[in-house]
């Protein structure tokens, strides 16, 4: 019972809207009538500058490495991969917030910081995909999807074993590709906006439009 209480704290932990509420109190601005109108640190930089994303992401990322390194030491069980389900709930928290109707980021960031608590080496090499396409591309979708897809490579390349951490990774690539559905149409149309500060605006209405989801 304790296990399954633990689970649902780290969901709603991973539900907390860092990037609406920092957007809310900080300029007054509602992030869901901003730019794309997605709740995560890329729309949040487009309307409020790198700084305050910074401080999204790394909420974000704490969001998903609190409950996957930490939790299972709550439980009173002697079942690590626990760890696995407590971050997973704090993913799927930020995804679908119930804070919020059910909406929420990519999952990246807070993906991140599961696999941080779970495969530290792995996962800074996936940053550092992150950071070179981010680089290179100046977009943000880009960037995570390569490294999502390059955070299963590395945790073959970095672990021992080909244990539960890969085989997990794999789903959650499943998931950042899926949540990057919108990008990816965007991007094969070449219209996906780029990481810059004031690109955007007002959100258009849903399914208006121009309307976007990044």
């Amino acid at each position: 019972m304790k296990a399954i209480a633990l689970i649902a704290i780290a969901y709603l932990i991973g539900s907390i809207p860092s990037s609406l509420l920092i957007a809310r109190y900080t300029r007054g601005i509602d992030l869901r009538q901003w730019g794309s109108g997605n709740l995560g640190a890329t729309n949040l930089y487009r309307a409020v500058g790198v700084g305050y994303a910074a401080i999204a992401v790394a909420f974000d990322i704490g969001k998903g490495f609190i409950p996957a390194r930490f939790f299972a030491q709550l439980d009173g069980l002697d079942a690590p991969k626990l760890a696995l389900a407590y971050g997973v709930a704090a993913v799927l928290g930020h995804v679908s917030s119930v804070w919020v109707k059910f909406r929420g980021g990519k999952g990246v960031a807070t993906g991140g910081g599961v696999f941080f608590a779970l495969a530290p080496a792995a996962t800074a090499v996936a940053l550092a995909v992150w950071v070179v396409s981010a680089a290179g591309t100046r977009i943000v979708s880009v960037a995570s999807l390569a490294a999502a897809t390059a955070l299963p490579l590395a945790i073959g390349f970095t672990r021992q074993d080909i244990d539960y951490v890969f085989w997990s990774s794999l789903p959650l690539t499943a998931l950042v590709w899926w949540t990057h559905r919108s990008n990816i149409a965007r991007l094969l149309a070449r219209q996906e906006m780029p990481a810059r500060h004031g690109v955007g605006g007002p959100a258009p209405e849903p399914g208006g439009p121009g309307s976007r989801e990044a």
